[in-house]
């Protein structure tokens, strides 16, 4: 994973700050280093009613003002530097046009609260806008005019990415841009080394074509075991209240799998992998704080296997030919109840949370008169809530289950439940615990449930034991300071410790090592200002358990979504 990236605006104030140059005279940023974050008060008028008052008044939305903010703020003494203009004047800013696509209302409309809070979350969730505001300012004669703040984050990375887990390095060396001539678009072309191939990929994806709700998407790989070819048009559900999706979406994969035993490979086998969906969905819209949507698709899934030449040498077990085409029908429910909170899995930014129920199931038929080489029952199912207990206390559920039922029985199942507590101590600190169990029935030769440091236990090798299934507790205490760095990275740190265990009988031969536990502490780095990572992770991870050949401390170095 790509853990650390370095722009020109971030690489100039290291190197500025290494180099000893006089920052204070240039708007006092040496004494601006412990600076709280800062956000501007955007607060709805005094002299504007609720919006319950507004919809009962059936107003209609009149100017819809956009103000799309750049990466720094001149205005402010603390952001007016020689660095901070350079970055914005070579930045280009999201356009106007760009933020409005995305709005659910529009000038003329009916007012209503709900739509502009989640055009909020539609804005939050790129990752070329930072945060985003959306608030009425102006109530004259029925009518009411909408602000819309955004915060614009740096999309260029012209450089280098490094990461560390379970012991082992990636790199990466390339460019991209995630906002391109501030459109929102993304093209990269990038040169990667990871822990299973070297890829070089070139990507392009526009999310919102020509303007709407389209999303085209290409992207094309030479890797050093073979390549990938990826295709996407898809017009989503992109809100609640959306009432059709369509969409198609390829890939083409040829590469080389490995399976792991103590953090090696055992063996390795060519796979060509073939995969393509085409789908459509129809759904009534939000009625009473409900969203229910049916789904409809055909698949074309077809695995073919290899023997090769790897690094254990020739292939020990090739396993059998995959084809599954088959059609499905699936459903889907989601509740309308969304949090907006602050330092629980970021820092020092807006999150969206939700906590209504999420459901979903699908269910297809594969038979031999489609093209498949069997027919069996596909199942997909996942379920989601979150519990609001007393304030400062939330719980996240979670659940999915997938497979297949064929001649042989359940077939390729795979299966987790997963939990997430926060508890919030103060402002600054939270209390986090995590648990999941992962199981599995009849896997395919080619599929394995791994435990180690690129699945949640960092205090050892990755992929350090398999088996039918595993458990993972966390519990990591983390703290989120006001230090904020040359106004470019806000600065949090944990305590943790992982507890977990593989069970079930290991492919590979090798007795499971039983309950195995890691003690540790890391910095968090919130990438404030670029769109190239939300938080950088560095950690020092000690096992206290496990082989002797393992070392007695892993040094972890990941860009990761959360704390």
């Amino acid at each position: 994973m790509i853990a650390k990236h370095f722009n020109k605006a971030a690489l100039a104030a290291a190197v500025t700050l290494l180099g000893g140059v006089a920052l204070a005279d240039d708007a006092g940023l040496l004494p601006d280093l412990r600076a709280r974050t800062t956000h501007d008060a955007l607060q709805r008028p005094d002299d504007v009613p609720s919006d319950a008052d507004l919809e009962a008044a059936h107003a209609r939305i009149g100017k819809v003002i956009v103000v799309a903010r750049n990466i720094f703020d001149p205005s402010r003494p603390e952001e007016d530097a020689t660095l901070f203009r350079l970055a914005n004047r070579l930045h280009i800013r999201t356009q106007t046009a760009t933020v409005k696509d995305q709005l659910l209302f529009s000038e003329g409309q009916a007012y209503d609260g709900r739509l502009l809070e989640e055009s909020e979350r539609i804005l939050r969730g790129t990752r070329y806008i930072q945060d985003a505001t959306i608030r009425p300012v102006a109530w004259h004669d029925g009518v009411v005019d909408v602000e819309v703040t955004t915060h614009d984050v740096w999309t260029l990375n012209p450089g280098i990415s490094f990461g560390r887990k379970g012991g082992k390095n990636t790199t990466g060396v390339g460019i991209e841009e995630l906002n391109l001539l501030g459109l929102g678009s993304q093209v990269s072309l990038e040169r990667r080394s990871g822990v299973d191939r070297t890829s070089t990929e070139l990507l392009y994806k526009d999310p919102q074509l020509f303007g709407s709700w389209w999303t085209l998407g290409t992207g094309y790989s030479d890797n050093s075991d073979g390549r990938t070819k990826e295709f996407t048009l898809d017009h989503p559900f992109y809100a609640l209240d959306t009432r059709w999706a369509t969409g198609v979406l390829a890939k083409d994969d040829e590469r080389i799998d490995s399976l792991y035993d103590l953090g090696e490979i055992r063996d390795q086998f060519g796979v060509h992998q073939k995969k393509a969906t085409v789908y459509g969905g129809w759904s009534p819209g939000l009625q009473n704080g409900w969203t229910r949507r049916l789904t409809w698709g055909a698949t074309y899934d077809e695995s073919r296997f290899q023997s090769i030449v790897g690094e254990t040498g020739p292939t020990q077990f090739v396993p059998r030919d995959r084809k599954l085409v088959y059609p499905w029908v699936g459903y889907e429910w989601v509740q309308d109840e969304y949090e907006k909170t602050r330092n629980r899995d970021q820092i020092e930014k807006t999150e969206d949370f939700l906590l209504g129920l999420h459901a979903h199931v699908q269910l297809g038929y594969a038979a031999t008169s489609f093209g498949s080489d069997r027919n069996a029952w596909m199942f997909d199912t996942g379920l989601s809530h979150g519990f609001a207990f007393r304030p400062g206390e939330r719980l996240l559920l979670s659940s999915t289950l997938t497979g297949r039922y064929d001649s042989t029985g359940f077939a390729d199942v795979q299966g987790e439940v997963a939990a997430r507590y926060y508890y919030r101590q103060s402002d600054r600190r939270l209390l986090f615990l995590g648990a999941s169990v992962d199981g599995s029935s009849n896997l395919d030769p080619d599929h394995q449930i791994l435990l180690g440091g690129d699945s949640g236990l960092r205090g050892y090798p990755l992929r350090y034991q398999a088996g039918d299934g595993r458990w993972l507790v966390t519990v990591e205490q983390r703290y989120f300071t006001n230090w904020y760095p040359f106004r470019l990275f806000n600065v949090g740190g944990a305590l943790f410790a992982d507890v977990g265990r593989a069970w079930g009988p290991n492919p590979g031969g090798t007795p499971s090592m039983g309950l195995l536990k890691d003690v540790g502490f890391g910095l968090r780095l919130g990438n404030s200002r670029s769109a190239l990572g939300n938080v950088l992770h560095v950690d020092v991870a000690v096992p206290l358990d496990g082989g002797s050949d393992i070392k007695k401390v892993q040094f972890l170095v990941s860009t990761q979504r959360s704390f």
